[in-house]
This record gives C-alpha cells, structure tokens and sequence, in this order.
C-alpha cells in the first residue's frame, strides 16, 4: 500500500504554532507558563509526563471542542507547501504520519474543519481530546512521552510493512532527539525542520547526524524570525524525500 513514509513533528516544524497555543488562546493569563513548560520539555529538561502534569493543575477548566474551533478559526497556520507536501506524498504512496506531543483534540477539529489532509496516523498526546466521532485508528498510537515517537513510527512501519530505510523523520528541538537517535540506529533519514540549538545539542551528545537541515537553522538563544519562517516553501523537500527513500 505505501513503499515509503515520512514521520513528522508538527508544532514549530510544519506549523509554526506550539502545542500549547490553544490552551494559552483560551486562558491567556496561562501563556507565559505554558510557553516557559513548553520550552523546558522541548530542551530536555523535564519529561513531558511532568509538563502535562502541571498543565492540568493550571487549567481551570477542560478546553471544549468549541473553543478549540474558535482558536483554529482565528489562528491556525501551517508553513508554505506543508499541505501539498503531504498531498504530493499521498500520490506517490508514501504514508506522511503527524508524530507530536500537541493534542489529539487539536488534530481532531483540524481534520474535521479540512485544514489538513486526513494522513492515516495521528501520534499525538490525549491531554486535549474529543469524544467526536472521530477515527479512533488514526490516533491508536499516543505519545505520552518524547521517547513514545519512536514507538509511533515503529508501529506505522510495522503496521504498513515499510522498510526502516525508507523513512524520513522530520524534527526541530532536542524534544525530537530521542526519535533521531531511534531513527539513526535503524537506518531512516533524518530531516531538521526550523533545526534549535537543542536538536543540534542532543545529536552531537549522541554522536547523530542530521542528514540535512531545512527553513532556517537557530543558534543557541536567538530568537525565532517568523517571517522568515513563512517564506520557507516545504515542497522544495520533495526532492530531498526522493533521494532519500530511493
């Protein structure tokens, strides 16, 4: 069914919202909190069973699917060609999984509102979550931890009988580095996207490559240029994934 599949993290790497930002959207006395918990797990400095400990005791109230709709409504964005990104993958039989810690309920109203093309595999984290009617397949797979991509994109290989060597994991923070390593001892490719300092940290510590790097390359503490960002154009990777799974 697919010859090849290419596993993605979502919040700074197709899109370039956090996964937080519905929740700050919806108390924004929150963000500064949630935005501080978000760049701590994502530098690897606490788990993400722990950031989404203290984000239950922060909210005072469960998001609702109505104020989800109003936050994608009002703010959801993804990079310049991510749709058609997975929509060229799509017609060549290669499986795009999104592979994040951001919400199942975030993917969820996406996909209903058709804001993104409905991949088979949402690996997401079921702090947000919906009883909706939605494909419960699509999400089987959770991550309730950043160490839990690479179990996601096991299981997608193993589900759809694709080769480890015919997998592109893309990724921007050191959050994405135990999904690298995991990548770089079974043989898939390994694509920075918007690439942090700390992606480049826990790679080096480990003795991992990143076999390219695309959009803009941070260095340690400079700020991120969102308008930079969105000129990046990511179906200039389509000839990367090629090479890379031929």
């Amino acid at each position: 069914m697919y010859k090849a599949a290419v596993s993605s993290d979502w919040s700074e790497c197709l899109s370039p919202n956090g996964p937080f930002d519905p929740l700050a959207f919806a108390y924004p006395e929150l963000e500064t909190e949630l935005s501080s918990i978000f760049r701590e797990y994502t530098g690897n400095r606490i788990s993400l069973t722990e950031a989404t400990q203290r984000i239950e005791t922060l909210l005072p109230a469960p998001l609702t699917a109505a104020k989800m709709d109003e936050y994608l409504d009002r703010r959801f964005r993804t990079y310049r060609g991510v749709r058609e990104l997975i929509e060229w993958c799509a017609g060549r039989d290669i499986l795009f999984m999104f592979n994040t810690t951001g919400a199942q309920g975030y993917f969820q109203r996406a996909l209903a509102k058709c804001l993104i093309p409905a991949v088979p595999v949402v690996a997401c984290n079921p702090l947000v979550q919906f009883n909706d009617g939605s494909n419960p397949e699509r999400y089987s797979c959770q991550v309730l931890e950043i160490e839990h991509k690479a179990r996601c994109s096991q299981y997608a290989l193993e589900t759809f009988g694709i080769p480890p060597a015919r997998l592109v994991v893309i990724g921007d923070s050191g959050g994405d580095g135990p999904h690298f390593n995991w990548a770089a001892g079974v043989g898939a490719f390994r694509i920075g996207s918007m690439t942090k300092q700390s992606l480049r940290n826990y790679c080096a510590a480990k003795g991992i490559t990143i076999d390219h790097c695309f959009g803009i390359s941070y260095a340690s503490g400079e700020p991120r240029d969102l308008k930079r960002e969105m000129q990046v154009d990511f179906m200039e990777l389509t000839d990367i994934i090629q090479r890379a799974i031929a």
